[in-house]
């Protein structure tokens, strides 16, 4: 079905239309560049992007051994982000149904506080628009998942806008570390929106 978490932000994210790095690797870089460039479909808006759960991607990237994890659409717990006022469930999938209703964890990828990359998906503009103010996220500020009885507190290290073929941000980093993407601008699916997060707590 994918990586882990953070395959979650893979740049090819979903989004439907409203309205008609660091070049040195260091513990928070990932480990490997994804070769799914050339896997990828030509999509329209309104399609699943490339890196969602049904792509010839997704399907072919390797689970870490034993890692089963939720079903699409499965709840897996929470996130908060007080600077945004935002506190929503947090579902498993990167599917439309899934993120219609609200931002979905990378099948596969490390979970929130976890070792890893833990990748989270969401919509800027349609359905609840649960990551509209990413943009407005800056250094330090906190973002919270709630897993069960864990609480896994991050703080922002870094924003970027990157192309939806930058397919990087999906892989796994050797410390416990998120990604959240989305469509950018919002009403547009031509660009990604990414905030890279460490674990605090």
């Amino acid at each position: 079905m994918g990586l882990v978490l953070v395959a979650a932000i893979t740049i090819g994210l979903v989004e439907q239309l409203d309205s008609g790095g660091d070049a040195t690797a260091t513990s928070d870089t990932p480990t490997s560049t994804t070769a799914w460039a050339g896997l990828l479909p030509k999509t329209r808006p309104g399609d699943v992007l490339p890196g969602a759960a049904n792509s010839a991607a997704a399907k072919s990237a390797p689970k870490p051994p034993g890692a089963e994890g939720p079903a699409e659409g499965e709840g897996i717990g929470s996130i908060e982000i007080p600077k945004l006022g935002l506190v929503r469930y947090v579902f498993e999938g990167v599917q439309l149904p899934t993120l219609d209703r609200g931002p979905g964890h990378w099948p596969g990828t490390a979970m929130p506080g976890e070792v890893g990359n833990a990748v989270i998906a969401g919509h800027r503009t349609s359905h609840n628009a649960d990551f509209a103010d990413l943009n407005s996220l800056r250094r330090g500020d906190e973002v919270i998942f709630n897993l069960g009885d864990a609480r896994h507190v991050y703080t922002v290290r870094k924003t970027e806008i990157v192309a939806p073929q930058s397919l990087w941000i999906i892989d796994q980093t050797r410390n416990a570390t998120a990604t959240l993407f989305a469509c950018h601008p919002r009403g547009s699916v031509s660009q990604r929106i990414v905030v890279h997060l460490r674990l605090k707590t």
